[in-house]
């Protein structure tokens, strides 16, 4: 094969494989079951999820930021079981790409997130993801976020791959975009049959061609 050839594919996590970890509409649930001022929830987490993604805080410093600013009739426990309930396995995609690449798909998988550590932590715990990625880009812990191009380029070097030599999915087309100015083929995850699709294709092109 051709040096060019594609050897890796990055993935998001949450849109992707997952529910988003902790979404505006998780958020607004967390208001109502709570009895939250969802207003005021969603300013101060504009204000501080970054710097929580980015690993520069824990879970307990964001919602000491976000929910524990006042009193609360319930426990700081409780409310984090809520949050970690919200993580969800999306139909199809995550079991198909697992058994995918247990039967030799031809590439490496590594993941490129944008997430908080304890959240990202109990999904790859709770839905195995080492069973479908071979590394793992988080936010959190290499203190980076999409769309910074230093994130890509960061995994990049991590798999010693040239962008010719990469795809990328996410569901978010502003993240796939910015993969796309990197010079990495990239595409935007709609819906399990087109991505799957797409897989089966880049699988084909990188078949040995017999001469």
């Amino acid at each position: 094969m051709e040096a060019t050839s594609v050897k890796i594919l990055f993935f998001d996590i949450g849109g992707v494989l997952l529910t988003n970890g902790w979404g505006h509409e998780s958020r607004k649930e967390a208001a109502k079951k709570f009895g939250l001022d969802y207003a005021e929830v969603s300013d101060l987490h504009t204000f501080i999820f970054n710097v929580y993604e980015t690993g520069s805080i824990s879970l307990d410093e964001y919602l000491d930021t976000v929910v524990f600013n006042h009193p609360r009739d319930f426990a700081r426990e409780d409310f984090k079981e809520f949050m970690f309930r919200q993580s969800k396995e999306l139909p199809d995609m995550l079991k198909w790409l697992k058994e995918w690449k247990k039967n030799n798909c031809g590439f490496r998988i590594i993941a490129i997130n944008n997430e908080g550590k304890e959240l990202n932590d109990y999904r790859v715990k709770k839905f195995k993801l080492h069973e479908c990625f071979d590394a793992f880009v988080s936010s959190c812990e290499v203190k980076l976020r999409k769309p910074d191009p230093a994130i890509f380029n960061l995994a990049m070097g991590i798999a010693l791959a040239q962008p010719s030599q990469c795809v990328y999915f996410d569901d978010r087309p502003m993240f796939a975009n910015a993969a796309q100015k990197m010079g990495i083929r990239a595409f935007h995850h709609t819906d399990f049959e087109s991505t799957k699709k797409i897989l089966e294709e880049l699988k084909k092109e990188n078949q040995p061609k017999l001469k």
